[in-house]
């Protein structure tokens, strides 16, 4: 890029590579909100809850695809509707955990296209429980997000053509998973994912129950001391 003119201004480094959009950062931050940072490539989907601070912007939660093979099963390709929804899901979860309520879309430079990834991730974020402002139009129909779409198209691809319907679905196969049950596998999965952190919920209540009781138990027993060192002295 070459400067031409006095006039000619040039456009900050992240602005150059396309990282950044500078005037739509300025939005979010104004917002006093948390942002919700959606970025695919084209296997996988990373979601972050994102603070803005001076020092440089401070991660509150993340998920990765990656994560629904590692922890929860997940069969199908990462890069999908249906991952892209299940990462949003896990991430809003984990974000609820660390205490975010309500947080705002940070989709980049990406154009927003009606029922994309980016949206199925949104679709996702609001399901765990986040308050996002968003328009109900642009988010994924229910039978996208389950996958259904694949699920139709591998069984025609099966009936029409086995060949292609073998290679395109490989790594489905290899894993012991017809795409045509797809939708099946992705509620399974879903249910995975939100009854983990309902055991964790749980789990950290009676860790604050105990806490509270042990307190209560030390305060009353300081009490109980004081009066038996009170009772000595008048004795004495």
């Amino acid at each position: 890029m070459t400067a031409k003119g006095p006039r000619y201004r040039v456009p900050f480094r992240r602005r150059r590579e396309g990282k950044t959009d500078y005037r739509a950062r300025r939005a979010l931050i104004l917002s006093k909100m948390p942002r919700i940072v959606a970025r695919g490539t084209l296997k996988h989907m990373i979601v972050q809850v994102v603070n803005a601070k001076v020092g440089g912007d401070e991660v509150i939660a993340s998920a990765h695809s990656k994560e629904l093979i590692k922890n929860y099963g997940w069969k199908g390709a990462c890069g999908n509707i249906p991952a892209a929804y299940l990462t949003g899901l896990l991430c809003g979860l984990k974000a609820l955990q660390k205490g975010v309520k309500k947080a705002i879309l940070d989709i980049g430079l990406k154009t927003p296209v009606k029922g994309s990834r980016v949206f199925a991730v949104l679709k996702g974020v609001l399901d765990a429980g986040l308050e996002v402002p968003h328009s109900e139009e642009i988010l994924p129909e229910e039978s996208r997000i389950k996958g259904e779409h694949i699920a139709n198209y591998a069984k025609i691809l099966a009936s029409e053509n086995p060949e292609e319907y073998n290679r395109r679905f490989s790594e489905y196969l290899a894993k012991k998973l017809k795409p045509e049950k797809l939708p099946e596998h992705f509620s399974k999965v879903k249910e995975k994912i939100l009854s983990a952190f309902k055991k964790k919920k749980k789990a950290e209540k009676e860790k604050k129950t105990a806490k509270t009781r042990k307190r209560r138990k030390t305060k009353s027993e300081k009490k109980s001391t004081s009066k038996k060192k009170k009772e000595g002295v008048k004795k004495k």
